[in-house]
């Protein structure tokens, strides 16, 4: 018998070495996925006759480019300013470091901004919800300079996390100098690209904003050491009760920067971004923005894979698991034009049956490929939802074991 078992550690041993030191024919990948703003640029086939001095219109999910006149031209953006604002209020929230029910006091400098305002006064205290209607709905800048000293510590700080942001999402022809648009300094501005740009970070990253940009009226208490009183707020975007389709998102107007809106919209699963700047009056801007909007919607079919909610299973070698489980890194779209159909998108999952440990977690492993009539469209990345550590010998030699002894 001590002759046996010494024969049988010695066969799992050589076993154990042999499976160590196996070479398997598919390779583990180590590509970690980043978060890309792509935007992708389509001449529009038609004059649209957009009297404003620069447009563009803009699929969300995207970024398809689907008209543009002069939208790369630096403009003045006004209360569009206030899209950034939003989006790093949005990134605060999102991060925990404040919560919508979280109180903010008014400063002197924030109860001092002109212009559009919800009339805060000096000391009064305010949700953080509550400000996020003041500026999306009655564009307060008043609002915005509370939640900018709130998040920042002061409007300059926060000014400077705007264009942080800006660059981050490649912004190139935006520079801020203040949070809300008052200004109308000449080295503050940005482009309807770039207008889009942030709109569109806002409503495909944070779409809870729409439950804001929404509003067409509500009303907000000021209390204050005069007392309590309401305030009614009434939404500057008229596109919400002219176009049955708009969700939003901000307007904007100085006499420097005429008449601005960047205008979204869902129709039949197909969300738009039209932005308007510089156009001559407040009429145009919306009219303007609705051509924008039906073309888009008009002409285009959107194409979205629901293989985005799946889940695979992989086989691991030589890891301290045997298997782990993969997901697209995000859902696949594509605008269909130009006479396309949805249905005329085939995709192709390539995944190994088994990859080599270790893995960490958002490792590549596999992608999926999209094609139109036999052409290549596009391509998502699968990655590992879990990690998993390289087994050593001890490990291996005990999973032998534990396995022989079934």
């Amino acid at each position: 018998m001590k002759y046996f078992r010494k024969a049988v550690f010695l066969f799992l041993l050589i076993a154990l070495l042999i499976l160590e030191n196996t070479v398997f024919a598919i390779a583990d990948s180590k590509i970690h996925i980043k978060n890309e703003n792509t935007v992708v640029s389509v001449s529009a086939p038609v004059e649209l006759n957009i009297t404003a001095r620069s447009a563009i219109l803009m699929e969300a999910s995207t970024g398809t480019v689907l008209y543009d006149k002069n939208s790369n031209e630096k403009v003045s953006p006004a209360s569009i300013t206030k899209i950034m604002t939003l989006l790093l209020i949005f990134d605060s929230l999102d991060s925990g470091r404040i919560t919508l029910e979280d109180e903010v006091v008014t400063s002197e400098h924030a109860k001092s901004m002109g212009g559009s305002q919800v009339f805060l006064e000096v000391g009064e205290i305010q949700t953080v919800e509550t400000l996020i209607k003041c500026i999306v709905v009655a564009s307060g800048n008043d609002a915005s300079v509370a939640m900018a000293e709130y998040i920042a510590g002061s409007e300059a700080e926060f000014v400077k996390m705007m264009n942080e942001r800006a660059n981050g999402l490649g912004m190139k022809n935006t520079h801020f100098e203040d949070c809300c648009g008052l200004t109308d300094s000449d080295n503050h501005y940005s482009s309807a690209h770039d207008v889009a740009i942030m709109s569109r970070e806002l409503i495909t990253k944070y779409p809870q904003i729409k439950n804001y940009s929404g509003i067409w009226m509500e009303n907000i208490v000021h209390v204050t050491n005069k007392g309590s009183e309401e305030f009614g707020l009434a939404n500057t975007n008229k596109l919400l009760k002219q176009y049955e389709y708009a969700t939003g998102l901000k307007t904007g107007s100085t006499s420097k920067a005429k008449y601005c809106v960047s205008a979204t919209a869902t129709k039949n699963d197909v969300e738009m971004i039209a932005v308007i700047m510089a156009a001559p009056d407040y009429k145009v801007r919306f009219s303007e923005a609705k051509i924008l909007l039906e073309y888009g919607f008009n002409t285009c079919e959107i194409y979205k894979d629901a293989e985005s909610e799946y889940v695979w299973e992989l086989n691991v070698n030589g890891g301290k698991k045997e298997k782990i489980t993969a997901v697209p890194v995000n859902q696949f779209s594509y605008i269909c034009k130009d006479g396309e159909k949805p249905s005329d998108i085939s995709k192709e999952v390539l995944l190994p049956e088994e990859i080599n440990s270790p893995v960490e977690k958002g490792d590549k492993v596999g992608e999926i490929v999209y094609k139109l009539n036999g052409k290549e469209i596009g391509k998502t990345d699968i990655i590992a939802n879990e990690g998993v550590e390289k087994a050593d010998y001890i490990f291996n030699l005990l999973r032998v074991i534990g396995k022989s002894m079934l």
